[in-house]
């Protein structure tokens, strides 16, 4: 996990637009446990469940920024049309993020993407892990807390 490390601790996005690309990319995946965490770097920069909630249809969501809206939707064409995203895509992403930003958004949806599907083939997508269950926050591998929703 030492890669996702590396993401984090050199990350530039806010907390808040990566936590909610990757809980977009999770629902694709169908990844429950991916789901019910939540970062607390990202609670802690304006998550909220009402703000979780408006993924469900996050381009018509008034709560999400454009430059949220253009994050997820990059997302959510890596999780489920890769090949669908060409120039007018990375033109919108370009209003809101430097190259470098979107450089580092294409390798953080990246390794959601494939980690969600490689979690789902050890079948880690049906049940949250005991201590998940029973904590309302925890820090797994004694790293970064995560709060249960």
């Amino acid at each position: 996990m030492q890669f996702g490390g590396a993401l984090k601790r050199n990350r530039a996005l806010p907390e808040r637009l990566v936590e909610l690309v990757r809980l977009r990319v999770a629902f694709f995946n169908q990844c429950r446990s991916c789901m019910a965490i939540r970062y607390s770097d990202a609670v802690a920069d304006g998550l909220s469940e009402d703000l979780v909630c408006s993924l469900a249809k996050p381009h018509e969501a008034d709560n999400l920024s454009d430059a949220e809206k253009a994050a997820i939707r990059y997302g959510e064409l890596m999780a489920t049309d890769h090949l669908a995203i060409g120039d007018a895509i990375y033109a919108d992403l370009r209003k809101h993020f430097s190259e470098a930003e979107i450089v580092e958004l294409g390798m953080t949806v990246a390794f959601f993407v494939g980690f969600g599907r490689l979690a789902a083939t050890w079948h880690m997508v049906e049940e949250l892990p005991p201590a998940f269950q029973t904590a309302e926050t925890i820090a797994p591998w004694g790293q970064e807390k995560v709060q249960v929703r």
